[in-house]
């Protein structure tokens, strides 16, 4: 039977208004930037060499590891270059995990604070292998028998983590970097500069962004920035006006939002007032 791999595609939107599932395997990986989107992920690791960062905790992975990924969290894989790079990824919309039987319960399992959970031993590997073929499978009857294995999926994932301890999370950060992850997430409203950020935690200004970029991947400057970006576009799908909200979000000026705006989603702000983000 053909295998339904395909090549890394840099898209992060959905086309689709329930879910959609990729098989790919790189033989030389591109660079990921971090990146976060509107949909729920679940990323089945394969093969390869792969440090996943997830909000500023770092996961080494190994074959058949699974991460679960909450819409807007920021994101992106560390592939070393010298292997192939193998792993499935279904992207479920909101929308369509808010309708599922025992929804709550699915969003329990990307909210239990955790992202990574073994699955070796389950039925988890192959049902997702099985969905990917079904998905892209013209057969008769093929669409409902995927649909029929994405809800079996959804219910092993609900048994698999309901049964684990509260300690199952095998992340490596570390204690500076989770202080000041979270000083941003209550403080990017405010201005905040690298040197400040060094005195409130009593570090050089030096050490606090070669350790930040080694943890997250990206600068100091560049995660306030996503931070401010994604408040703001949930306040514009809220109603709220491009000025009030440049404002509301701690940009000092309409024009340097207007161009973050732009370069991230690739719309305007008065624009994204009008659209419904997938």
């Amino acid at each position: 039977m053909a295998r339904n791999t395909q090549r890394f595609n840099p898209r992060q939107s959905m086309h689709r208004p329930d879910y959609e599932i990729f098989h790919y395997q790189d033989p030389k990986m591109q660079e990921v930037p971090l990146h976060h989107h509107d949909f729920y992920e679940i990323y089945l690791f394969l093969s390869g060499n792969v440090e996943y960062l997830v909000e500023g905790r770092s996961y080494t992975l190994q074959p058949n590891d699974l991460l679960l990924i909450s819409p807007m969290e920021l994101h992106r894989p560390m592939v070393a270059p010298d292997k192939s790079y193998e792993r499935i990824v279904l992207w479920i919309d909101e929308a369509y995990l808010n309708s599922l039987p025992e929804r709550q319960a699915v969003k329990d399992c990307f909210d239990s604070g955790h992202n990574l959970f073994h699955c070796t031993g389950t039925a988890i590997p192959s049902l997702v292998r099985h969905l990917v073929r079904e998905d892209c499978s013209e057969q008769s009857g093929s669409r409902m028998y995927a649909e029929g294995l994405f809800l079996q999926l959804m219910a092993e994932i609900i048994r698999l983590i309901s049964g684990l301890p509260d300690d199952a999370d095998h992340a490596g950060d570390t204690p500076l970097v989770s202080q000041v992850l979270r000083y941003i997430s209550d403080h990017f409203r405010e201005e905040l500069k690298l040197d400040d950020l060094a005195a409130q935690f009593f570090v050089s200004k030096y050490y606090l962004a070669h350790t930040f970029r080694e943890n997250v991947g990206t600068s100091v400057y560049h995660y306030i920035q996503l931070k401010r970006l994604q408040h703001a576009r949930q306040l514009l799908s809220e109603g709220g006006s491009p000025g009030e909200v440049c404002h509301a979000c701690g940009f000092q000026d309409y024009a340097n939002f207007y161009r973050a705006f732009r370069q991230i989603y690739g719309i305007s702000p008065q624009a994204a007032k009008t659209l419904s983000f997938r």
